[in-house]
């Protein structure tokens, strides 16, 4: 099957480099799958999993991100994330942490869109937090 580079960057570090056969991205307007030759695309992620069919690998490998952007283009797909972490390292806790530290900028933030937006987030954070169990 033919593959292509992706990339997953967060401020801290470099998390993911290589070649993959598929990636599901959790867009703003809805989950994408990216695959080989896809047309190119710009996208903003909302908190959620990304999912990632490495080349040759037996089972895909499963990532938390916090929001950030997706580029498609001839040159492969990179996210830069706001933040990310496999799903495996995600605790209750942590998502308990990500769902208050959503919650504290929900109530400090002004205006009626950045409201709404925040309000978004922390409502999004709830449902991976469900969906984990």
């Amino acid at each position: 099957m033919a593959s292509f580079q992706f990339e997953l960057v967060t401020p801290e570090r470099l998390l993911f480099s290589g070649p993959v056969d598929s990636v599901v991205v959790p867009g703003s307007e809805g989950d994408f799958e990216v695959l080989p030759l896809h047309a190119p695309l710009m996208s903003t992620i909302r908190p959620g999993v990304i999912v990632v069919k490495e080349s040759g690998a037996a089972a895909p490998r499963r990532l938390f991100v916090r929001g950030g952007f997706a580029d498609v283009n001839p040159a492969g797909l990179t996210i830069l994330a706001e933040q990310a972490i496999a799903v495996e390292d995600l605790t209750a806790e942590r998502l308990r942490s990500e769902v208050a530290a959503a919650e504290a900028e929900a109530n400090a933030t002004n205006g009626d869109i950045a409201k709404a937006n925040a309000d978004l987030k922390v409502g999004q954070l709830k449902d991976l937090q469900k969906t984990l169990g």
